[in-house]
This record gives structure tokens, C-alpha cells and sequence, in this order.
């Protein structure tokens, strides 16, 4: 096993797998690891090769347990853990930002901050034993930040049950209310979320990247602004090699040779 908080591997489909691996800690999140995700979301943004990501955890047990509540930490005293905790936000806005859809696989179960990096992901896929749970209400706390990206997976009434009781759901439930996407035999897992990964790869990446920003540039607006910024978003959808590559290729029924411009 590696020593590396993160594994970063890349395959010939251009599939990106990220791996955390603190599997002794049960893959928290350590200022460590937040900085190296941060780095690896940001740098799949200008690579050309990685079409689609995925994120995990190694082990079963854990997809991720949250930030790493290491007493050592409070040493540093009330700012810099503020200013450590604000790097959480950085890490998700960096997936928003990282112009390739992100897929989730969850081995594991999914705890507080980890219940973050699940709904900051596009995609999610959970074995069927999984559990999701935001516990910080029984410590004294509020699942401040990712309370932000549950309501909008979830709405405001589940999300509310979520982080006001602490009660975990199964993935299965997850599934239900739109946290993820499916919830599948543990054994079936992988195939799953290669099937989607390779799926999600065969699309255009210049025009999966403009749709991607897209979509959560307009999630917040009002409806007859974000009507209007789609319409100019298409425009420049229209304008790309691979749109008219994609409408040629499907008037000669072959499949489509995408250039990426």
C-alpha cells in the first residue's frame, strides 16, 4: 500500500481515479489530504487526458469519515483551524471548477464532511450496505458548509432531517431522495461505475465542459436569467468542431470522431 494520502491513476479511457488513502484513519480528511485533492481538481482542469473522474476511498469500511479530528490540530489555535476548515471550501468549489464530471464510488460508508464530497460530485454510486450520515449535531456542531450542497441534492425538508437528527440512511434511501444515484449490490459496484465512467468518456470533453459550467453557473439564477444565459450557451455550444463533428457523424451514421475543440 501506498504511503501517499492520495493515489492519482490514470487509464487508457482516460479515467481518472482518485483514491483516498488513510484507510487507518478511515480516509479523513487531513489538511494533507484536502491540499492534495485541491491540486488534483485543479490540474485536471487544463489536462486533456482525463475525460471523467472517479473519487474513492480505499478499504470497505469508510468512503470518507469527515475532517480529521486531530486534537494535535487545535495547538495551532482558533485561526488557523478557520483558516484550515475554510481550505474545505476550496477543495469543493475546485470540483465544481474542474471542468470533468466527477463520479462517486462509494465502497464505504459516508460521514459529515464526506457526505460533502459526495454531493459536490455529479455522479454518485454507493454499494447497497452503505450508510450516509452527517453526526456533527450530536458533538455540538452543524454540518455547516456541506448543508450548502445536500439542500440541493436533496431539498430543504430531507436535508433538514439529515443534519437537525444525525440519523444515518442507507444508500438505497440516498438513492431515493436524489443524494446519489444508485445504490447497487456491493459485488456489482465496479462494474457500475466503469460502465458509467466509460459512458461519460466517449462524450465530447469540450462540449461536456461547457455543459458541466453550465449547468452550475444557472442552478441559482432565476428562471428567466438562466433562460437567457443557456440560450447564449448553446450559441457557443453550436460553434464547436465537436457539435457540428457530432451532427455529421450522426447524419452518416458512424460514430462520431471528437477533436475536444
Amino acid at each position: 500500500m501506498s504511503d501517499a494520502v492520495l493515489l492519482n491513476e490514470l487509464d487508457a479511457a482516460g479515467c481518472r481515479r482518485l483514491t483516498l488513502n488513510r484507510p487507518d484513519r478511515r480516509n479523513a480528511l487531513s489538511s494533507e489530504l484536502v491540499e492534495a485533492l485541491i491540486a488534483a481538481f485543479e490540474s485536471v482542469r487544463d489536462d486533456a487526458d482525463t475525460r471523467v473522474v472517479i473519487l474513492t476511498g480505499t478499504g470497505d469500511k469508510a468512503f470518507c469519515s469527515g475532517a480529521d479530528l486531530d486534537p494535535a490540530a487545535a495547538a495551532a489555535g482558533p485561526f488557523a483551524m478557520h483558516r484550515a476548515r475554510r481550505r474545505f471550501v476550496d477543495l469543493l468549489l475546485a470540483m465544481q471548477r474542474c471542468g470533468r464530471p466527477i463520479i462517486g464510488r462509494l465502497a464505504g460508508h459516508a460521514v459529515a464532511g464526506g457526505v460533502g464530497l459526495v454531493a459536490a460530485c455529479d455522479l454518485a454510486v454507493a454499494a447497497d450496505d452503505v450508510r450516509i450520515e452527517t453526526p456533527e449535531i450530536a458533538r455540538g456542531l452543524f454540518p455547516m458548509m456541506i448543508m450548502s450542497l445536500i439542500a440541493r441534492s436533496v431539498g430543504r425538508k430531507r436535508a433538514l432531517k439529515l443534519v437537525m437528527t444525525g440519523l444515518p440512511v442507507s444508500a438505497t434511501e440516498a438513492a431515493a431522495w436524489g443524494l446519489i444515484n444508485d445504490a447497487v449490490p456491493r459485488d456489482e459496484l465496479d462494474r457500475h461505475v466503469d460502465a458509467l465512467a466509460t459512458q461519460l468518456a466517449s462524450m465530447s470533453p469540450v462540449v461536456m465542459q461547457l455543459g458541466r459550467q453550465a449547468f452550475y453557473t444557472m442552478e441559482d439564477m432565476p428562471l428567466p436569467n438562466a433562460l437567457e444565459y443557456l440560450a447564449g450557451q448553446l450559441t457557443v455550444n453550436t460553434l464547436t468542431e465537436d457539435a457540428m463533428e457530432g451532427v455529421m457523424a450522426w447524419m452518416q451514421r458512424r460514430p462520431p470522431e471528437w477533436k475536444g475543440r
